[in-house]
């Protein structure tokens, strides 16, 4: 076996796929005198290296739990004239999680809550921030189990290290007063850490309801709404709108 064969096997081995794949063309443009040693070897190993960032980034999105990969490009602003635009888009910048402020989506169901909160989740998770999104009821099981094991403490500070939780769905089931300390505790450990990303269909006059407990609910959005961004969406559900549309064309 020739030394060139060698080296395939040996980039193979060492799982250098990316440099593997793309050798041939670099020995050429070397042959040629069109890339010298030092540019070739720099650049081949830049192919690596992104290549591992890519993957980096692909497994932070897996592991953030994600229900779908909707981006602010799939989001139609038309639909929602009731959105600043520009303050949506602004979000991609991160700045807020810089800031450690939170950001809390709020309208009836469909206009597009958990898309959006999705949209900034993927773009903290592609900036290697660690990123995690679970329903509100998923997330109050996952406590009381912890809680019922007497590990409580553990999955609290687990979730506090995020520095973006997403929460989606408050409110569309009752929240027992067992349940609700919960949720305050971990919103009181993340307060001023890291950012959190609210998605309700309730107006926060009604938490107290959904809380059982005015207290616990005041003291919940008390940390919330501090260093916040509140985006009300008063727009029609996504749900309805390719029927409104068939609808619009039979009647014409």
């Amino acid at each position: 076996m020739n030394n060139y064969n060698k080296l395939l096997n040996n980039l193979e081995t060492l799982k250098l796929l990316k440099i593997r794949d793309n050798i041939d063309n670099y020995i050429d443009l070397i042959n040629n005198k069109r890339k010298d040693i030092i540019d070739a070897l720099y650049e081949l190993t830049n192919l690596e290296i992104d290549m591992l960032n890519e993957k980096r980034i692909q497994h932070s999105i897996q592991f953030a739990g994600f229900p779908y990969q909707k981006t602010f490009k799939d989001f139609d602003f038309t639909f929602q004239p009731s959105l600043n635009k520009e303050e949506i888009l602004d979000f991609k910048n991160l700045r807020f999680v810089e800031k450690k402020e939170n950001i809390l989506f709020v309208g009836s169901p469909g206009v597009g809550k958990t898309h959006l909160a999705t949209a900034i989740g993927l773009e903290n998770a592609r900036n290697n921030h660690s990123t995690y999104f679970i329903n509100c009821n998923d997330l109050i099981e996952v406590l009381k189990k912890a809680h019922s094991h007497n590990r409580l403490d553990d999955k609290l500070k687990t979730l506090t290290k995020y520095r973006l939780l997403i929460i989606d769905e408050v409110g569309y089931l009752p929240i027992d007063i067992e349940a609700s300390n919960m949720l305050f505790q971990l919103i009181n450990k993340r307060y001023e850490k890291n950012s959190t990303i609210i998605t309700t269909n309730k107006p926060f006059s009604k938490w107290g309801e959904l809380f059982g407990d005015n207290t616990i609910a005041n003291a919940i959005l008390d940390r919330l709404l501090h260093h916040s961004h509140v985006i009300s969406i008063t727009g029609r559900s996504y749900r309805t709108k390719d029927i409104l549309a068939d609808s619009s064309k039979s009647e014409g």
